[in-house]
């Protein structure tokens, strides 16, 4: 995990609500009362609906990124079901957009974020990096939209030396000597 820019949009909240949890670490922001002032959580409960959420959120992510979720949860759209949005319409140059009925619940403004970010064609760009330990949200800023780690420093660093060593293990990761011609390689010069 590491610091980039924050996701555009409404999708900087979605981004900021999956990196509640450090899974390296254990640390759940929604466990202080900090965290939870932060997304206008109420209650044991309303933490243990917003854990399922970002948990589910999680799960998208990885499959953006093309990997299976780390373990089983609800599905997201079952927990947005409820969240109702509106419709609103600028009167001064027509636009429109999706903003939640209840402005005070999470789930309705997570709604509304995905809903934006699916306009405006951003939603698969929000990805969770594919390291076991880490599963930290980022956005994918890469021309390709391939990006597979939060950070190439730190992730995808460490995914790069953990496939050296396991090829240098089976003795592939290191080239043999090298011989220029037939002379040299009999030669014992």
């Amino acid at each position: 995990m590491t610091e980039r820019s924050p996701a555009p949009g409404g999708l900087a909240l979605v981004e900021a609500l999956v990196n509640t949890l450090d899974i390296e670490s254990g640390a759940d922001a929604l466990d202080t009362a900090e965290g939870r002032t932060r997304f206008a959580i109420t209650g044991d409960e309303g933490a243990e609906q917003a854990r399922a959420l970002r948990e589910s959120l999680r799960a998208v992510l990885l499959a953006h990124a093309g990997h299976p979720p780390h373990r089983a949860v609800p599905p997201l759209g079952d927990l947005l079901i409820s969240a109702p949005l509106v419709v609103t319409v600028d009167p001064a140059d027509g636009s429109a957009a999706l903003v939640p009925a209840d402005a005070g619940s999470l789930h309705a403004r997570v709604a509304a974020a995905v809903a934006e970010s699916l306009v405006a064609g951003t939603w698969t760009r929000l990805k969770a990096c594919e390291a076991a330990d880490c599963h930290w949200a980022y956005y994918d800023r890469s021309p390709a939209g391939r990006g597979r780690w939060c950070s190439m420093q730190v992730c995808g660093a460490r995914a790069k030396m953990r496939r050296y060593r396991a090829k240098d293990a089976q003795g592939t990761a290191r080239p043999g000597p090298v011989v220029q011609n037939a002379e040299d390689a009999g030669s014992a010069d």
